[in-house]
């Protein structure tokens, strides 16, 4: 038996126990977190890569935001608050105000409706001169985002769309990856996912690739993501990098985080092994050095592949997506029905001092009210089962369409345009900005 430690117990139980205590505390502070939620039924995975301080840090913050009114329901997610708490480096008070800022944004620019709202008729124009959208998945689960910035025109595209419209179809895409694909990948991987991989094509990008107007889309673009959609990029391959592109990122990442400079590789043509140690050949397009070719989407930039086109997989989703907006309804109704209840008893109040002046005639009248109670309780329990069954056959109704109403979405054209990552958008700057411009961008 090894020498006891200073408390006089064994040396080799102190780190086992160290570790026990530590997976006690992650396990209470946990418990905490989900016992206190207002809605119950969100998606839900182990948080093993989450140590007991980030989950401490990321409770304090959401009683902070319960105590502000600054966390709607459908917001009240551990990973969500842990992204914006990493973005500020865990600095509470630059936390909160990061968030108030973004749940201000989004009632401004109406981001909680947009998908239903709002439609991208140019998309097709578009893409012709912005190449780019989701293909598959990484290894870890993680949505794979492409884009070809050797081929964008962005003069012609420009052209075809308006700087304030592909700003709000940017938005529109940036909530369908966290409405539909990141909850997609989730499921498919068994735990948590919200974040993306991407792969740049640099080929043939150089001084002309952008004008001015490009240059503000993009700063806006990027302003939109680091504000309110942060910590959503895991890795970044920049493929097809020259001398003088290595050169200048050489420069450039001097001036940034070692965590932002370590999310990306920069390679020249020799690329096709470091992606396949990440992404598998399956998930891969073959101008990539995979094997996909998506030869019956019209090719793998058009697919949209991914398990969000999985059937059962957003059957789920979509389940799951109803009951948070159900949760997020009965909240509002809840805070609503306390405000009636509030109502009615200040009535039932001046009620009583009126009915206090009253003659014999009045008392006779009470006496009616009570028997027209019992007969008001027993309509009420009728309308109750009444109801209860109409909710049962609308139940049914639901389930029986639901596949129908998925698989005639998955039958319109792919989302091939899909929001590019803060980062992504910075290095269409690294050709066309001043070097100011984009150590702003990446620091953001």
């Amino acid at each position: 038996m090894s020498a006891p430690d200073a408390d006089g117990r064994p040396a080799e139980n102190s780190e086992d126990e160290k570790k026990t205590k530590l997976g006690s505390f992650k396990k209470a502070i946990s418990n905490s977190f989900n016992k206190g939620r207002r809605n119950s039924k969100v998606m839900s995975f182990p948080m093993d890569d989450i140590d007991a301080e980030e989950l401490k840090s990321a409770e304090e913050l959401r009683q902070a935001l319960i105590a502000e009114e600054l966390l709607p329901s459908k917001h009240d997610d551990t990973h969500m608050l842990l992204r914006f708490l990493r973005a500020r480096k865990f600095d509470p008070e630059k936390t909160k105000q990061m968030w108030s800022d973004m749940i201000h944004w989004r009632k401004e620019f109406g981001a909680d409706t947009i998908m239903e709202d709002f439609e991208f008729k140019e998309i097709d124009e578009v893409l012709k001169y912005y190449p780019q959208g989701h293909h598959g998945v990484d290894k870890d689960g993680r949505p794979v985002y492409i884009e070809k910035l050797g081929q964008v025109d962005s003069n012609k595209l420009l052209q075809v769309t308006t700087m304030d419209r592909y700003v709000k179809y940017h938005v529109r895409e940036f909530e369908r990856t966290f409405v539909h694909k990141f909850p997609a990948c989730s499921i498919a991987a068994k735990k948590h996912i919200d974040q993306s991989t991407t792969i740049l094509d640099v080929q043939g990008v150089g001084l002309t690739s952008l004008n001015k107007s490009a240059r503000e889309l993009i700063q806006r673009l990027q302003k939109v993501d680091g504000d309110n959609y942060p910590e959503t990029l895991n890795r970044m391959f920049i493929i097809n990098a020259g001398s003088g592109f290595r050169l200048l990122w050489n420069t450039v990442k001097s001036f940034l985080d070692p965590k932002t400079t370590a999310k990306i590789n920069v390679l020249g043509n020799q690329y096709q092994g470091k992606l396949l140690e990440i992404i598998e050949a399956s998930e891969l397009p073959e101008f990539l050095g995979g094997t996909c070719t998506c030869a019956d989407k019209g090719g793998c930039m058009l697919s949209d592949k991914g398990p969000w086109n999985d059937l059962e997989i957003m059957k789920m989703v979509q389940n799951y997506g109803e009951d948070r907006e159900v949760d997020a309804k009965s909240s509002s109704t809840t805070i609503s029905g306390n405000m009636d209840s509030s109502n009615k008893e200040l009535g039932k109040k001046e009620s009583g001092k009126k009915e206090s002046g009253k003659t014999e005639s009045g008392k006779n009248e009470s006496g009616k009210n009570e028997s027209g109670k019992h007969e008001s309780d027993k309509k009420e329990s009728d309308k109750k089962e009444s109801d209860k069954k109409e909710s049962d056959k609308k139940e049914e109704k639901k389930v029986a369409e639901e596949e129908k109403i998925i698989s005639e979405d998955m039958k319109g054209p792919p989302n091939v345009l899909t929001p590019c990552p803060k980062l992504a958008l910075s290095f269409l700057c690294v050709y066309g900005c001043s070097a100011n411009c984009v150590v702003s961008v990446f620091n953001k």
